[in-house]
């Protein structure tokens, strides 16, 4: 039976596993599972064994999760020049374990540690890098990933082949997949893997890490209401704004909202902007242009109001209002008012 071999690259902050690692884990596992239920993988008489690596750079209070989220092994870098991100120190243990594992493919998030060892590792070895990716699928056929990421300005998704390369390398957006739920029922298997200290060696010295002020996160919010250019000016805004405080929302924006000046740019959802999952996604006055779709198509229900009924925005929604914003708004604010007010009755 022919075995794919996947690895990917884990991020801690503070010896917590992001989110971010979990999502990899998703979409590794989700490689031939793609293709199956779209039925290319019939032609084949035997589906493929997938195995997927996770390598863990760093001290981490809880590696098992990696498995329990859907590592079949974890490579655990202990020792403490792993401790910060140093392109050098990665770059030579993970060409090592390139090299010992002979994986089919690598993938990392398109993160500031993965959007810098990629392109590093890609170089050594010669292979191609696609960057920054909404979807992955692998074609059993040919043994290639099919590699899709928006292209020409976000004008169009164009997927990418590796024709060349031992190894096909790919980064991944950021909230791109729903994290894989925990299932303390896999099997755990870890291996601590040290490399002569002489070798880790950098010409770059770590001294302090310094946060920079990342605005209103909208990548935790259970749902997010977000507004466009149908909004007409600033002012308007604040129906976004009240109607998301009253569902307990998150405020979110198209681009062309956020460059009219009308909401700052940590509010902004698509190509340009944040990739968000939420359990409900509210668009309201917003066309559907590709870029901001790229940002929100993934959110598990999208409710839409466009008064234009052509608007490529209702293609990719599970509930469409054709209609006045300035019209359905008000009166749907007023309705959620009057429950609340009811709340504490029935609760009497």
């Amino acid at each position: 039976m022919k075995k794919i071999k996947v690895l990917t690259l884990a991020e801690t902050s503070d010896g917590e596993i992001v989110s971010e690692s979990f999502e990899l884990l998703a979409w590794a596992r989700s490689l031939l599972e793609t293709e199956e239920s779209e039925g290319e993988s019939s032609a084949s008489s035997e589906k493929p064994q997938l195995e997927v690596i996770s390598i863990l750079p760093g001290k981490a209070h809880h590696p098992e999760e990696l498995c329990y989220r859907g590592a079949d092994r974890v490579i655990h870098l202990v020792q403490d020049e792993f401790q910060h991100f140093l392109p050098e120190v990665y770059r030579y243990a993970l060409l090592e374990i390139i090299e010992r594992e002979k994986p089919d493919v690598f993938l990392a998030s398109a993160t500031t540690t993965g959007r810098t060892i990629m392109p590093y590792l890609a170089s050594k070895l010669r292979t191609g890098l696609t960057a920054d990716c909404t979807k992955l699928r692998y074609d059993i056929e040919t043994g290639k990933l099919l590699q899709t990421r928006p292209a020409v300005g976000g004008n169009v998704m164009a997927t990418i082949k590796t024709v060349f390369g031992n190894v096909q390398m790919a980064t991944v957006r950021p909230n791109s997949m729903r994290t894989p739920d925990s299932d303390s029922s896999r099997m755990v298997q870890i291996e601590s893997l040290e490399f002569p200290p002489e070798k880790l060696r950098s010409k770059v010295r770590f001294l302090k890490r310094e946060d920079f002020d990342k605005g209103e996160s909208l990548h935790d919010a259970r749902i997010i209401v977000s507004g466009g250019k149908g909004l007409k000016k600033a002012e308007n805004f604040k129906l976004i704004e009240e109607l998301a405080k009253h569902l307990g929302a998150g405020v979110g924006a198209s681009r062309e909202a956020v460059d009219r000046g009308w909401i700052t740019y940590p509010h902004q959802v698509g190509l340009s902007g944040k990739t968000v999952t939420p359990e409900i996604y509210i668009a309201i006055g917003i066309s559907g242009a590709i870029q901001h779709l790229a940002g929100m198509q993934s959110a598990e229900s999208i409710i839409s109001i466009n008064i234009d009924p052509d608007a490529q925005i209702f293609s990719v929604s599970d509930f469409g209002i054709v209609g006045d914003l300035f019209e359905i708004l008000p009166r749907l604010i007023e309705k959620l008012k009057e429950r609340k007010k009811r709340a504490p009755e029935a609760e009497r």
